[in-house]
């Protein structure tokens, strides 16, 4: 299979070119930045992406104008995650509603910091440091969805059972219950859980994830171990929204669901 050549690659190679210009090797570079020779080497090799500050800083440092953060900017969103939600997030970006079930672990849009370095330290085969803190930033820049002047119209159901795995702790699940309670409140989300003798209900299938876009148009998101898909067709997608007609309905009600939330906080 051919490697896909992202916009990494081109800003890896603007960044060796002008180091080089510079007089400047890729170690020195690296130690002038404070970052590893690991990190830069990858960099320049277009396997992982460049922030915003640290572009910034090498653009001063080089003298190359605001090039490599001009060009960092204007990455599409989807190449600055996973190859595994990049559909996804393309896709969130411009979502007028979400309604999302989960089971396994809290949505990536709810989650606090903690939890989700917690959730990438369970991941098998291990992912390095640099990586990891990479993909929480990426995570954290999916979430400013809720920061939109209008945000999407969101539902979220969640199975009881996360709740009570003590994902990172006890202390950090705490915080994670406060985040789900404050985004409870917002005018744009629905939260409600999956009780956990509640069984059997319309999600035993696994997650699923429902995002419409400003035409108003569907799409169903499925993602399992290693892979991840988008469904469009509207046959399908309509099966889906019956499936989560059906999950609203057995689920807790909003209410409900925050007094869970809170006998859960104060058992905690």
């Amino acid at each position: 299979m051919k490697k896909q050549v992202t916009s990494w690659h081109a800003i890896g190679a603007q960044i060796a070119h002008f180091r080089k210009w510079a007089g400047l090797t890729q170690t020195g570079l690296a130690d002038q930045l404070a970052v590893s020779h690991d990190k830069m080497a990858s960099i320049e090799q277009g396997r992982r992406p460049v922030d915003l500050a640290l572009a910034a800083r090498i653009d001063e440092l080089l003298d190359t104008k605001g090039a490599l953060a001009v060009a960092v900017a204007k990455v599409p969103a989807r190449e600055k995650f996973p190859v595994l939600v990049a559909d996804l997030v393309e896709i969130e970006q411009v979502a007028v509603s979400i309604l999302s079930y989960e089971a396994q672990v809290v949505p990536g849009l709810l989650q606090t910091e903690d939890y989700m370095r917690a959730v990438f330290n369970c991941r098998y085969p291990p992912i390095g440091r640099g990586m990891l803190d990479d993909w929480v930033l990426g995570r954290l820049e999916r979430q400013k969805v809720w920061e939109r002047e209008e945000p999407p119209g969101a539902n979220f159901i969640l199975e009881e059972t996360i709740l009570r795995r003590p994902i990172g702790g006890r202390e950090v699940m705490r915080e994670q219950i406060r985040r789900l309670l404050d985004l409870s409140e917002l005018d744009c989300m629905g939260l409600q859980i999956m009780p956990s003798d509640r069984v059997p209900h319309a999600g035993l299938d696994g997650p699923l994830e429902l995002l419409e876009n400003p035409e108003h148009d569907f799409v169903a998101y499925l993602e399992g171990q290693r892979v991840s898909s988008v469904v469009d067709d509207p046959d399908e997608v309509s099966i889906y929204q019956l499936k989560y007609g059906m999950l609203r309905s057995q689920a807790l009600s909003p209410a409900e669901s925050a007094h869970l939330l809170d006998t859960l906080l104060g058992a905690s």
